[in-house]
This record gives C-alpha cells, structure tokens and sequence, in this order.
C-alpha cells in the first residue's frame, strides 16, 4: 500500500470541495455586479479573488502531485507554467495526465489571471475579462472536475495495490 497516494487522493476530493465553493462566489459575486450599480467595482474585486482562490487551489494540488507522484516539482522563474505543463504529460509506468490537454489550455487563462491580481490594484481589474472567467470558471470547473475525480481514483487504486 502506497499511503501517501491514497492521502492524495482524498487531499484531491477536499480540493474540489473548495473549488467549487471559490467558483460558486464568483459566480455569486459577479452576478451582485452586474445587480449593483453603486457598488460594481466591490463585487467585481469579489469575483476576481475568488477566481484567483480558485486557480490558486489547483495550483496546491499540482505542487502535491508533483512533489507525491513525479517526485519533481518545477523551480524558476516560470515554475507555475511549468507545473501546469507537467499537469497535462502522462509519465508511463508513473501515472497518466492529471488533465487533459484542452483543460490545461483553459487553466492557463486562469493561471494569468491570478498573476495580474497579485499584481495590480484592484480598481485595474478589467470587469469584462473578470465576468468572461467566471462564466468559464463555471464550465472549466466540472472538466476539472472529472478529470480530478479520474485521476484520484488512479491514486486510490495503486496506492491500495499490495502488490507495489
């Protein structure tokens, strides 16, 4: 029994948990902005933290499988980009891709996003691009879903396997 995936597998499903709770308050968020005219730029910060909570969660989920699995976690200057590449590579007799190639694709606009957040004043935050994410936040969140749910039950498996 290989404990540390198993353990994973679960830190995977609390992950999700949580994910969709940072997407639903986006959603929640962005919805009050377009509601509310005194108070849109609020909700719109809302919405963008929230957006970056959610790509922030996932990023804590690679950096695990990374560091559990493939036993290498990228370093440098563009290490989230190349965490989210590893994320989308199956490693044979390792373990498959986490994601698939188009999801990878859709993150990585959710990847820069969260650059820009930590970077900028909130009042800089563009209202278009955040409502254009959390509509396909909505959406990438369920693809995320399934293919995080796919790939915990690879953990589960081989980690329950005695026989490695």
């Amino acid at each position: 029994m290989i404990a540390e995936y198993v353990l994973l597998a679960g830190r995977i499903h609390q992950e999700l948990v949580d994910l969709e709770q940072a997407i639903a308050r986006a959603g929640r968020a962005s919805q009050a902005a377009q509601e509310a005219t005194a108070d849109h730029d609020l909700y719109v910060d809302a919405a963008a933290l929230n957006l970056h909570d959610f790509y922030t969660g996932l990023e804590r989920a690679f950096q695990q499988v990374a560091a559990i699995v493939d036993k290498s976690v990228p370093a440098g200057p563009d290490w989230h980009r190349a965490l989210l590449e590893q994320m989308c590579v199956a490693f044979p007799d390792v373990r498959p891709a986490v994601l698939s190639r188009d999801t990878c694709q859709a993150l990585s606009e959710f990847m820069r996003f969260r650059h820009v957040v930590r970077n900028v004043y909130a009042y800089n935050l563009d209202a278009q691009r955040v409502q254009r994410l959390v509509n396909d936040g909505a959406r990438l969140y369920e693809q995320v879903k399934a293919e995080f749910i796919q790939f915990a039950s690879f953990l589960d498996q081989v980690g329950r396997d005695d026989r490695r």
